[in-house]
């Protein structure tokens, strides 16, 4: 995963808003043209594992209480957002992308790395099955058959660019295999499009 967390956060400048950072494990990965990043997760044990992870970022790391459905943070307050794991277990996806977009600045970046549904076959029905039964409850509200790249493309980001991959990369793909790795760009306001 450290490789995929490097590539999901390279070339990344500025303000960045990490939502859902859960332990931090992203944190020693930003490379430093950021100027700083806000992290912003929910539960408290992952939190404080967080602030201490922070503590030893290569960049300045600041770990806030919160959840995406109300981000602590005013209108374009950031150059990028990053999601990692985390637009799965969320109550309304469609809702979160536009709480990112009102706290991340027109033209600036959404970058994600996100496990998505499987774009056919028997693995899509197992996650449809999963989401359907226990999965939820079991793994932290996670929904294995969400399409992450569907929802961003519906929201108010273009979706510059865009990697399937299977992690782990093993024979036989787990329900959660399927992932997607890329970056979307904030349009700006309608009024302000050419």
């Amino acid at each position: 995963m450290a490789d995929l967390r490097a590539e999901l956060l390279s070339g990344l400048t500025g303000r960045i808003l990490e939502v859902g950072c859960g332990d931090g494990g992203n944190f020693p990965h930003y490379p430093a043209t950021v100027a700083s990043v806000v992290g912003v997760e929910p539960a408290p044990y992952l939190r404080s594992l967080a602030v201490r992870a922070a503590a030893a970022a290569p960049v300045p790391v600041h770990v806030l209480a919160g959840t995406v459905d109300d981000l602590p943070a005013a209108e374009a307050a950031f150059d990028a957002g990053v999601v990692c794991l985390m637009l799965c277990s969320v109550r309304d996806p469609a809702h979160a992308l536009g709480e990112l977009a009102r706290v991340i600045r027109p033209g600036g970046e959404l970058r994600l790395l996100e496990h998505v549904a499987a774009e056919r076959g028997p693995l899509r029905a197992v996650q449809k099955l999963m989401d359907a039964t226990v999965w939820p409850w079991f793994a932290g509200g996670c929904h294995a058959s969400r399409d992450a790249a569907a929802t961003i493309a519906a929201s108010e980001f273009t979706i510059e660019r865009l990697r399937r991959l299977r992690f782990p990369d093993q024979r036989v793909a787990m329900p959660t295999s399927p992932h997607v790795l890329g970056a979307a760009r904030r349009r700006p306001p309608a009024g302000e499009r050419s």
